[in-house]
C-alpha cells in the first residue's frame, strides 16, 4: 500500500462529511414530505406527463366505439325526459348490430325501469344475446341493471378517480351486499378471451389480484407509485391508457343502422355503445392522453372502458405491458440513492458552471430512466427523486466551496507560518545559535567576547527587520520571492539552477566556522526541468541547500573539503551536500528536518541525511523527473 494511503482516505472522509449530514438531512426530509402525501399530486402530474408523452400507438382494432352523439340524439329523439333513453331505438341498434357477428357488445348505458313494451322487447333481445353486457351501478347509490338477465352479462361501470378529479385507476371487482360483483371491462375480455380458451382465475403472485392466463393484473395498493395511504378497496388496477391520438375507431348508431360502415370492422370485435354527446356530460377527466373533445382534459366514459377492456385484452394477448410499482423499501432506497448521488456531484464538481451541467445532465438522465420504465410498464418514482438530486447537487456544492475555501485559507496560513519559520530559521536563529555558541565555550576572556557577541547581536536584530520588510513586500509581490537576508531576495520565477547557485554563494559568504577551512569546494548545478515543480516547491528546494549549507558550517568541525550537486540519476534530480568534517549527531529529528521529509513526501522523492566512513556527512533530497 502506497505510503500516506490512509491519510489520503481519511483527508477524503473528511471532505465527505461536509455534505454527508445536511444531505442526508435533505432526504430524511423529502422522505417525510412524500410519506406524508405532500409530493402526491405533483407526482400524478409527471406521471400523467411520461403517459402523454409515449410514442403513439396503433389504433386496437379489436374493440370498435358505437357512439350516441348529439346528432343521432336529435335524429332519433333518443332522449324521452332528461334520464330516459328510448329502449326501442337501443333495441333495434342492438338487432342491427348482431348482424354484423361481433364476438362481444357491451352497452354502457343505464336502462330505465319498465315502463311500456319496449323495455320489454330490449330485455328479451339481452336475454336471448349471451353476447351482450349491460352495466349497473354498484357505488356509491346503486343502479339495477335490466331485470330478468343472467349475472354474467352484467358488469358495473363504477370508476375511481382521485381527489384531483382525474382518472388514473380502475376498478375492476368489489364486495357488494347482493355478490361480488365484476366490472364491465372484466366481463367484456372474459368474453372476448373465452374463445382462446383463457379464463379469469386468481392470482398466483397475488390470491387477492386477478389473472386471464399467465398474464396476472398487477394490484392497486394503498401505496403503489405515487399513492400515499390510498382506498385501495376492491380489486384496482393503475390504468394504462393506449397511447395516440386514434386510439380506437368509432362510429355513430345513425351509420350502424345505415349500413354505412365496414362489416370488417365489427365481425369478431368487441363493440361498446356508449354517449358521446357533450351533453350528457358523461366524461371523466384526465391528462395523461390528449383529449378527443372541445373540453380539454376529457375523455368518454364509454372510451374509458375501451381503454380498460383494451389494456387487458392486449396484455394477455400481445404481452403489452401493464402498470407495476416497486414496494415501499426499493422505492425509497431508490430516493436515497439519487440524493447521496446528489451529495457526490456537490463534492466532486470544482466549479459552479461545471456543477451546474453536471446536474443538469444527471436530472435528464433521470428523468429518461423514468420515462422509459413507464414504457416498459413501471412506474418508477421521479419527484422526490429528482427533487433531491437538485437540492442535494447545486445546494451543498455552496457548502463545499464555502469548506474548501476554509480549507484552502488554514492551508495558506500554515504555509505563511513554514516559509516565516524557514525565513527565521536559516537567518536570525543561525546567529543566535552562534551567540549561544559563544556563551558556552569559556576558552575566552570576558573582554573578547563581549564584542564578538554584541556584533552577533547586532546582525541578529538586522536580520530579524529584515524579515519583517520582506514578508511585508511578499504580499505584495505575491508570494513568488525568496528571502535570504541582507536585502537579498531571490525571484521564485527565475531557473531553479540559477536559484541554487544563488543560494550556495549567498550561504557560504556567512561566518560560520565551518567554513573557514574549507580549501576544495565542488559545485555543479544541471539544468532542472520545473514544468511539475510548484513555486512553493521550488522555495523548499532552495531552502534545503541553504539549511543543508548552514549545517555544514556550525557542525562540520574540521571540514577541508565540500562537494554540492544537483544532478540527474536513474530518472532522479538528486541533491547532494557532502562535506568531510566531524559532524554532529541529534538525538531526535530537529525542526529543519521534519520541514525537509515533508517536502520529500510532496516532491514524491525522499529525503536523507547520514554519516559517511571515516568522517564527513552527506544530506541530499532527491525528486523524479516526471512526476
Amino acid at each position: 500500500m502506497p505510503p500516506g494511503f490512509w491519510n489520503v482516505i481519511k483527508a477524503e472522509i473528511a471532505m465527505w462529511r461536509v455534505g454527508i449530514l445536511p444531505g442526508c438531512a435533505v432526504i430524511g426530509l423529502v422522505i417525510l414530505a412524500r410519506y406524508m402525501g405532500l409530493m402526491q399530486s405533483v407526482e400524478w402530474l409527471a406521471f400523467d406527463n411520461f403517459l402523454r408523452l409515449r410514442p403513439e400507438e396503433s389504433i386496437d382494432e379489436r374493440i370498435v366505439i358505437v357512439g350516441i352523439d348529439e346528432e343521432d340524439i336529435r335524429r332519433h329523439n333518443y332522449y324521452q325526459s332528461d334520464s330516459v333513453i328510448s329502449n326501442h331505438d337501443l333495441a333495434t341498434l342492438l338487432l342491427k348490430l348482431q348482424t354484423y357477428k361481433p364476438r362481444v357488445i357491451g352497452l354502457d348505458i343505464y336502462q330505465n325501469p319498465p315502463v311500456n313494451a319496449n323495455h320489454d322487447k330490449l330485455a328479451t333481445i339481452v336475454q336471448k344475446s349471451p353476447n351482450i353486457i349491460a352495466i349497473e351501478k354498484v357505488l356509491p347509490e346503486p343502479i339495477p341493471p335490466p331485470p330478468k338477465i343472467h349475472p354474467q352479462q352484467v358488469g358495473f361501470a363504477d370508476q375511481m378517480t382521485d381527489i384531483d378529479g382525474k382518472l388514473r385507476r380502475i376498478l375492476l371487482g368489489t364486495p357488494t351486499p347482493q355478490g361480488y360483483k365484476f366490472s364491465l371491462s372484466i366481463r367484456l375480455s372474459a368474453a372476448y378471451l373465452a374463445r382462446n380458451r383463457i379464463v379469469l382465475e386468481n392470482g398466483r403472485r397475488d390470491r387477492a389480484a386477478m389473472r386471464f392466463g399467465k398474464t396476472e393484473l398487477p394490484r392497486f395498493l394503498p401505496d403503489s407509485g405515487g399513492y400515499i395511504h390510498t382506498d385501495a378497496g376492491g380489486v384496482q388496477v393503475l390504468l394504462n391508457f393506449r397511447s395516440g391520438h386514434a386510439r380506437f375507431r368509432t362510429v355513430s348508431s345513425s351509420d350502424i343502422k345505415r349500413g354505412k360502415v365496414n362489416p370488417t370492422w365489427l365481425r369478431d370485435r368487441i363493440i361498446i355503445i356508449g354517449i358521446t354527446a357533450p351533453s350528457r356530460k358523461d366524461f371523466f377527466t384526465t391528462t395523461a392522453i390528449p383529449s378527443t373533445q372541445i373540453s380539454k382534459g376529457r375523455i368518454y366514459g364509454v372510451e374509458i372502458q375501451a381503454h380498460a377492456t383494451s389494456q387487458i385484452i392486449s396484455a394477455v394477448l400481445n404481452e403489452r405491458p401493464l402498470l407495476n410499482t416497486w414496494n415501499d423499501q426499493w422505492e425509497y432506497f431508490w430516493i436515497f440513492a439519487w440524493g447521496v448521488c446528489g451529495i457526490a456531484i456537490a463534492r466532486l464538481t470544482k466549479s459552479p458552471l461545471n456543477n451546474l451541467i453536471i446536474v443538469v445532465l444527471a436530472s435528464v438522465s433521470l428523468g429518461l430512466i423514468c420515462y422509459f420504465s413507464l414504457i416498459f410498464g413501471w412506474w418508477i418514482p421521479f419527484i422526490p427523486a429528482i427533487l433531491v438530486l437538485i437540492v442535494n447537487g447545486m445546494e451543498l456544492t455552496a457548502l463545499y466551496q464555502y469548506d474548501q475555501a476554509l480549507r484552502s485559507g488554514i492551508k495558506i496560513r500554515q504555509a505563511i507560518i513554514e516559509s516565516t519559520f524557514e525565513t527565521i530559521h536559516n537567518g536570525p536563529l543561525q546567529s543566535l545559535a552562534k551567540v549561544l555558541q559563544l556563551l558556552r565555550g569559556q576558552n575566552e576572556s570576558n573582554q573578547e567576547i563581549i564584542p564578538v557577541i554584541a556584533e552577533e547581536l547586532e546582525k541578529l536584530n538586522y536580520e530579524l527587520r529584515g524579515i519583517y520588510e520582506y514578508l511585508q513586500q511578499e504580499s505584495l509581490d505575491q508570494d513568488t520571492s525568496l528571502y535570504l537576508g541582507n536585502d537579498l531576495v531571490l525571484n521564485l520565477q527565475e531557473p531553479l539552477h540559477d536559484l541554487l547557485y544563488q543560494v550556495y554563494t549567498y550561504t557560504l559568504e556567512r561566518d560560520f566556522p565551518g567554513f573557514k577551512n574549507i580549501r576544495i569546494k565542488i559545485r555543479t548545478f544541471e539544468p532542472i526541468d520545473e514544468r511539475f515543480l510548484t513555486i512553493e516547491q521550488k522555495r523548499g528546494i532552495c531552502r534545503f541547500l541553504e539549511e543543508a549549507l548552514c549545517n555544514v558550517g556550525k557542525h562540520a568541525t574540521g571540514a577541508t573539503r565540500l562537494q554540492v550537486t544537483c544532478m540527474i540519476s536513474e530518472g532522479y534530480y538528486t541533491l547532494s551536500v557532502i562535506d568531510n568534517g566531524l559532524g554532529c549527531t541529534a538525538s531526535k529529528t530537529g525542526r529543519g528536518t521534519q520541514q525537509f521529509i515533508n517536502l520529500a513526501k510532496q516532491l514524491q522523492g525522499k529525503f536523507e541525511r547520514s554519516p559517511l566512513c571515516p568522517h564527513g556527512t552527506i544530506c541530499q533530497l532527491s525528486w523524479p523527473m516526471n512526476r
